[in-house]
């Protein structure tokens, strides 16, 4: 009796071949939907962690002003709270224990000159310890010394695309050029990196912080203050000595009027899955919304079929069929659609998740 009704609902699924293919398309299209959104949210979201990873996760960055809250408390980001005292006292072991490297950080986005050449960049003041916190040595020359940050020397070191960009095939070391209409000596150029968490490591230069401070920004204060620890595991106790210490230096007595913020990698993190946890949860609703459009249908459908098939219902029940009989026809037409529309919104979607990955990872390849 089964394969009775089973061959029933196939003919009638198949005497309205245009209406069944539309009811399909919509869990298709549904279905599809949720797979990809799925698998690109979850793609993203690996993709934006692992840059955020790319400091390491025992890397500790302490930055000016309240941790912002909204919109409309992003202008504390630029406040001038971490000056130089901050840094003496982070360096002293006595305050801070566990600290294996620590450089302040000057941050703009200022041309870059060389003859007839000029380009926009990052350009980072920093100590040569930068280049142990973001993990990339120069593959020509050296990081400039603490006598050159000492001496506000005017020496920097170049990322490959700002070579590449400036001087082509032909050699930079050695080479001067102007930054921010001011005289630099190239005395390291960087391997390509790519992205490092917050940097373009290929797309930037770095000079001494003292020089970015006094002849570039003119400014007695730092952007952000980058700190290593010796291992993950006294990060915390290196944030919390951090964050006493710093309330010491600047006079502050209730940590609600904490004019900095400490950030881990653990905490960036963190963070960003719970952003983008909330919107693969908006995409994947409003991509559900296709599948209650397929669901309802697959009702409209069944409702048709009954409204039109009342003569054929009325043979079959002449005929000795009985209302279990009718009814598991119609259900199995509806149980048809949908195992037809899921099967192959799964082939689509498993598809499509396979091509957005090797998008994916093309843009993580190039930087």
């Amino acid at each position: 009796m089964l394969n009775d009704n089973f061959t029933t609902a196939l003919a009638g699924l198949q005497a309205n071949k245009s209406r069944s293919a539309l009811t399909i398309l919509g869990i298709v299209i549904g279905i599809t939907a949720i797979i990809l959104v799925m698998s690109v949210g979850q793609g993203a979201e690996d993709l934006i962690l692992n840059q955020i990873r790319g400091l390491g996760s025992q890397t500790v960055i302490v930055e000016p002003g309240r941790e912002p809250s909204g919109p409309s408390s992003f202008a504390e980001l630029f406040t001038d709270s971490l000056k130089q005292k901050d840094v003496d006292a982070l360096l002293k072991p006595s305050n801070v224990q566990g600290v294996k490297d620590l450089t302040p950080a000057v941050m703009q986005v200022v041309p870059v000159t060389f003859e007839n050449e000029t380009i926009r960049t990052n350009v980072i003041g920093a100590s040569d310890l930068i280049a142990k916190i973001l993990d990339i040595f120069p593959r020509e020359g050296a990081f400039f010394t603490d006598d050159d940050i000492r001496q506000k020397a005017s020496v920097a070191v170049i990322g490959s695309e700002v070579k590449n960009k400036l001087f082509g095939p032909f050699d930079a070391l050695g080479e001067k050029i102007k930054v921010k209409g001011l005289t630099f000596r190239i005395v390291g150029i960087l391997p390509p990196k790519g992205q490092v968490s917050l940097f373009d490591a290929d797309d930037m230069v770095v000079v001494p912080y003292t020089t970015a401070q006094q002849y570039l920004a003119g400014i007695n204060y730092f952007n952000a203050i980058m700190i290593r620890a010796e291992s993950e595991d006294i990060v915390p106790r290196v944030v919390r000595d951090i964050e006493l210490i710093l309330r010491e230096t600047h006079g502050i007595d209730d940590p609600d009027k904490d004019d900095f913020h400490v950030t881990t990698q653990a905490d960036a993190a963190e963070r960003v899955q719970t952003v983008t946890g909330i919107l693969s949860i908006l995409l994947v609703s409003v991509a559900a919304i296709s599948l209650v459009v397929g669901g309802i249908g697959i009702m409209n459908i069944m409702l048709v079929s009954v409204s039109e098939r009342t003569r054929e219902i009325g043979l079959r029940k002449a005929l000795g069929a009985t209302e279990n009989d009718i009814m598991t026809q119609f259900l199995l037409e509806a149980v048809m659609l949908t195992a037809l529309g899921g099967i192959v919104g799964i082939i689509l979607g498993a598809a499509f998740s396979f091509l957005a990955s090797i998008i994916l990872s093309r843009i993580v390849a190039l930087g």
